[in-house]
């Protein structure tokens, strides 16, 4: 990691441009929360460290702490819907009065990096090999390549066997959910495949004439449909399918800032789901 004595350090605000850059928040659904939630003190207040997680907890926030971070991007937005008032019993609300008091401000991308171009949709379709990508849903603005969820033409099908064990390698898991239709569990090839961090299954209604749907996670007779007509499933666990894309979000943020900010991917971050 580097030490906050080797770089120089960037201003908030051009902290925050670039990462509008990367993804601009207009491509954010309207029912998300996103941008900055809590700021520091100072538009112009010098950043050196940037610290990215999924989910801001309260392990998490102590982790980015302890490293030294002016800037927190969690990227499901630790403030969600409206509130009326601050509540110490909450986990969330502990976690933006510790920031506010220690001036640490907090962005949240979310929904705009889903969609933006070369953000965590396209990299959680490099998974299933070469082939043609479009959006599922059009961009909310005019952004080339931009829009929700994405659908694969895969240049040649692939058992579905072969596509879990490549999903498992690019999300760095052991255990994959996979609902096999009947065509699949025989052998057969899947060649179109729509990919969607997170929660697919709103994006995946009106989606026909696909393979297979790769997500985090779906309800139990969306899947049970899905399999009955010919589409296989495969789920990560919500924010299983989006953590990976964390280091390469940081390193474009780096290089962004042509290396003035430390950028840390947190160690603590993980599902709350796991294989017992």
């Amino acid at each position: 990691m580097t030490s906050d004595l080797d770089v120089a350090g960037a201003p908030l605000d051009e902290v925050l441009t670039a990462l509008g850059a990367i993804a601009p928040l207009g491509l954010a659904e309207t029912w998300d929360n996103v941008g900055l939630l809590v700021p520091a003190a100072t538009s112009s207040a010098l950043v050196r460290r940037v610290f990215f997680a999924i989910d801001l907890t309260e392990p998490v926030f102590e982790e980015a702490l302890a490293s030294g971070a002016e800037l927190v991007v969690g990227y499901h937005p630790v403030l969600f819907s409206g509130i009326k008032r601050f509540d110490s019993a909450i986990a969330q609300h502990r976690v933006v009065l510790e920031a506010i008091r220690r001036n640490v401000a907090i962005y949240s991308p979310h929904t705009a990096l889903d969609a933006a171009p070369a953000g965590m949709n396209d990299w959680l379709a490099e998974a299933l090999g070469p082939g043609s990508s479009r959006p599922i849903a059009p961009p909310r603005v005019d952004v080339v390549g931009a829009g929700a969820g994405r659908v694969v033409a895969l240049d040649e099908g692939r058992p579905l066997s072969s596509l879990v064990l490549s999903l498992k390698k690019h999300l760095g898991l052991a255990h994959l959910r996979v609902g096999e239709a009947p065509l699949h569990k025989d052998g057969g090839l899947v060649r179109t495949v729509a990919v969607c961090v997170g929660a697919g299954g709103a994006l995946f209604e009106s989606l026909t004439g696909v393979d297979l749907l790769v997500t985090g996670e779906m309800r139990h007779h969306d899947v049970l449909g899905r399999t009955g007509s010919g589409t296989s499933v495969v789920l990560a666990e919500h924010s299983n399918s989006e953590r990976g894309y964390l280091p390469r979000y940081a390193a474009r943020l780096a290089d962004a800032l042509s290396g003035r900010v430390s950028c840390v991917v947190s160690r603590v971050d993980a599902d709350p789901l796991s294989v017992a």
